[in-house]
């Protein structure tokens, strides 16, 4: 079984990258979801020296045009906080499953149930492979229009027309509680039930399967493909990149990230409106023998 945490480093950190695995929104990305002229020139520029780029995400496939125009070799991205792997080059409404670690509908029911009970208020939606659906009450936070509304119970359930569709991870969002205070609330409700992680500045929640990580699939796609963490460099801003950034052999936390990402990372880069992830390409390509 490949594991998704670090073990203690030794010289062998040093190791040339054979993999960058980026985080998107506050990492790769600008605010104003843009890849920026530098950022695109220093991803071709690994892809060229033989260093894989996986864009690592909590966003699901339907997403990822943004970065599509900009994959290179193998053109694969971790979507979903690992909850599926896609192959980008198939371009807007085409993108492939290659693997996907759904989340068992009787676990996010009782998710569902366990946080309704510690978090009263809480309002969900569901994240499927190409559907997506929500509680009425459910804000508006994604710009789209969601494919049915009806109780979290019932878009988990036997009968909805979208039962036989792999469910991705659930969306869990409270309209007052503080954000990191309602992680450490569910991660204690919902215990081995789901893994549950955050990437959105307000109180909403991502709940996936157990198990289910950035860091846990990336750690099987370099396994395929016979890279060790050591030879991984990762980059992230927000809780969902955590075990990512303590399983990569060199991480770094953006200028913008939050506190337990900065704890996490063995070093910082500058921020994303700053291009943070090109400034250390260019330097990894620059130490290249």
């Amino acid at each position: 079984m490949t594991s998704a945490t670090r073990q203690p480093e030794t010289a062998a950190k040093t190791l040339p990258p054979r993999l960058i695995a980026t985080d998107l929104d506050g990492t790769l990305l600008r605010d104003d979801k843009s890849v920026s002229p530098r950022t695109v020139a220093a991803l071709a520029a690994a892809e060229e020296a033989g260093i894989e780029v996986f864009f690592v995400t909590g966003r699901p496939a339907r997403w990822m045009d943004v970065v599509s125009d900009h994959v290179h070799g193998h053109g694969l991205a971790i979507c979903g906080n690992g909850a599926a792997v896609v192959d980008l080059h198939g371009g807007a409404g085409a993108h492939r499953f290659v693997k996907v670690r759904e989340l068992a509908r009787e676990n996010a029911l009782d998710a569902v149930r366990l946080l309704r009970d510690a978090a009263p208020g809480t309002v969900y939606a569901v994240e499927q492979t190409y559907g997506f659906y929500q509680e009425p009450a459910y804000p508006k936070l994604h710009m789209e229009i969601p494919d049915s509304l009806a109780p979290a119970e019932e878009l988990l359930g036997p009968d909805h027309p979208a039962a036989a569709e792999p469910v991705l991870k659930i969306l869990a969002y409270h309209p007052q509680i503080d954000p990191d205070a309602f992680l450490t609330l569910a991660r204690l409700a919902i215990g081995d039930r789901a893994n549950v992680t955050r990437s959105s500045p307000s109180a909403l929640l991502e709940i996936s399967g157990p198990g289910v990580s950035k860091a846990s699939t990336l750690a099987l796609c370099c396994a395929e493909r016979n890279i060790s963490h050591e030879q991984v460099v990762a980059f992230g801003d927000m809780p969902n990149d955590v075990e990512m950034l303590t399983w990569a052999g060199r991480s770094y936390a953006m200028g913008n990230a939050h506190p337990d990402v900065i704890a996490a990372a063995s070093g910082r880069t500058v921020a994303n409106n700053e291009d943070g992830v090109a400034v250390v390409i260019e330097q990894l390509l620059a130490e290249l023998p």
